[in-house]
């Protein structure tokens, strides 16, 4: 399984105002540069708290991308992947339309009738065992979407879930589009929250490249070495 983080944040490091509010930190290039991605990938992954604050609906948006998706043999759309441990995902949340394959991983505890409410013909309900924190065990759900053909998942956040897949040692490659504004506030988050590692454990990354995207920067990394593998 290779899985890919990409994110923007601001100078500061933040994904978003300490009102959990969606900003823009990027620009025209830079969304075009996602949704390739988002085509090049099996799947696109977020957090059920990016579901419960942006709605996203985690689509490829130009038509000559889903076309070569479609030529290649692949469906138009990726699949779309919710870690959700309790199945609080809305049941008219855009994640789980029509337009795309989804998958919400929840643990096996998550209650009966939020399961089955969100239950369709596009929308599964995967449950995994949880992890100590009561929470989705990581490396359960990604080997239970590798069961069902998914090989390359693209992670878009949040830094809930971003960090938790950095702790397990699950991220290959991070990119981020650092974008040129200062947001501040303690409580605003971050590219990765969490419990943060201690000293030395750091995530260790290797710079791959460095490039200007709109009044911006991009930055890529491949993951070296996580305090799992050590």
């Amino acid at each position: 399984m290779d899985v890919v983080v990409n994110a923007a944040t601001s100078v500061d490091g933040k994904l978003s105002s300490r009102e959990r509010r969606q900003v823009a930190i990027s620009g025209e290039a830079d969304f075009d540069r996602v949704d390739a991605l988002r085509a090049d990938s099996d799947a696109v992954a977020v957090g059920v708290g990016t579901v419960l604050a942006d709605d996203p609906s985690l689509t490829v948006k130009a038509d000559d991308r889903v076309a070569d998706r479609e030529s290649r043999g692949e469906p138009g759309q990726p699949a779309r992947v919710v870690v959700d441990s309790r199945a609080r995902t809305p049941p008219d949340a855009a994640v789980v339309d029509d337009r795309a394959r989804t998958y919400v991983l929840a643990t096996e505890d998550a209650p009966g009738d939020r399961r089955a409410r969100l239950t369709s013909e596009t929308t599964e309900v995967v449950a995994v065992p949880a992890g100590d924190d009561g929470r989705v065990d990581l490396a359960a759900a990604l080997a239970a979407l590798e069961a069902r053909g998914v090989d390359s998942v693209m992670v878009e956040g949040g830094g809930e879930l971003v960090f938790s897949l950095f702790e397990a040692g699950l991220v290959d490659e991070l990119s981020v589009y650092v974008g040129s504004m200062v947001v501040g506030g303690r409580d605003a988050p971050t590219l990765a929250d969490g419990d943060g590692f201690t000293t030395p454990d750091f995530v260790d990354l290797s710079l791959r490249d460095v490039t200007r995207v709109d009044d911006g920067v991009l930055l890529e990394y491949d993951v070296v070495d996580t305090p799992e593998d050590r």
